[in-house]
């Protein structure tokens, strides 16, 4: 069938992304491109794998079988370039909006004490894995869980919830806020790497308005320069300072997870390390 790897890569990010369109930013591909690489998978496999007959593109029974398969396929093929070059090349990690927060620095600098012939690099992918479903990355903290038989993932710590909101805000000077007090502004969202929903609020008592944004650093930027709000992660607060956005703890809402995740077939000899180190530093 000669089925090569970009065909397997373009079928995963599109199970991954849900669009072709996200799929091709993901693999940085033009959308015509990606389209073009699908069709001939389905050329040589004999089969439809993307239903397009719906306003939504959605994998058929035999795209969803083979984009599974083809995780564990890519997934064996990074494990097995990652053993050739065994620690000659550095141990990626993922992150999109923050990496681990305020243990972030602790983190890198015992890594380098205690490995330093492996150098730790962080890598920014504005996705829901952030990097782990191109390959792109070794391991990835995430701050919603993915559903994916590929990938290992396991929480690691709970992180409070801040609103961000602009300096000039009435509410900014307060110790803390309540969803319901933020509930008459407009909220701004980022879809795909954001842990916050308008299911954070009862659904009388939501924000009538709502912005999206691309990634954390335009969520800045219309927050301080606009009428509109974020609700973020203690992370996201602590890695992404900003001199117009005062960060402020909201008293009802709930805690959000940290997960650690890798692939089911590491791709880096010193991933088990580096997992019982982020374990090490955010125990308790």
């Amino acid at each position: 069938m000669d089925v090569e790897l970009r065909h397997l890569r373009a079928l995963v990010a599109i199970a991954e992304e849900g669009t072709i369109t996200a799929a091709a930013e993901t693999l940085r591909l033009t959308q015509p491109a990606l389209s073009r690489t699908l069709a001939q998978l389905e050329q040589r496999v004999g089969v439809r794998l993307l239903d397009r007959s719906g306003r939504r593109p959605a994998l058929t029974p035999a795209g969803r079988t083979l984009s599974e398969h083809g995780r564990v396929i890519l997934a064996r093929v990074q494990a097995a370039v990652a053993d050739a070059a065994a620690v000659d090349r550095p141990l990626r990690l993922g992150y999109s909006c923050s990496v681990l927060g305020r243990f972030t620095v602790p983190l890198l600098r015992s890594w380098r004490r205690e490995h330093p012939q492996t150098p730790l690099e962080l890598r920014r992918h504005d996705t829901g894995a952030a990097g782990l479903a191109t390959g792109e990355v070794d391991v990835a903290v995430l701050r919603r869980p993915v559903a994916d038989a590929g990938l290992w993932v396991e929480e690691l710590y709970w992180e409070e919830r801040f609103a961000a909101l602009p300096d000039n805000h009435p509410l900014a000077c307060r110790p803390s806020v309540t969803l319901d007090q933020l509930a008459s502004g407009t909220l701004a969202l980022c879809p795909g790497l954001s842990t916050v929903h308008l299911d954070l609020w009862p659904p009388a008592a939501r924000p009538a308005h709502t912005v999206e944004v691309r990634d954390v650093d335009e969520w800045l930027t219309v927050i301080a320069t606009g009428d509109v709000f974020g609700v973020a992660a203690a992370g996201t607060c602590e890695s992404h300072p900003h001199p117009g956005v005062r960060y402020v703890p909201v008293a009802d809402a709930p805690a959000t997870t940290v997960y650690l995740a890798r692939p089911a077939h590491p791709t880096h000899p010193r991933t088990g390390d580096l997992l019982a180190l982020a374990r090490q530093l955010t125990a308790g």
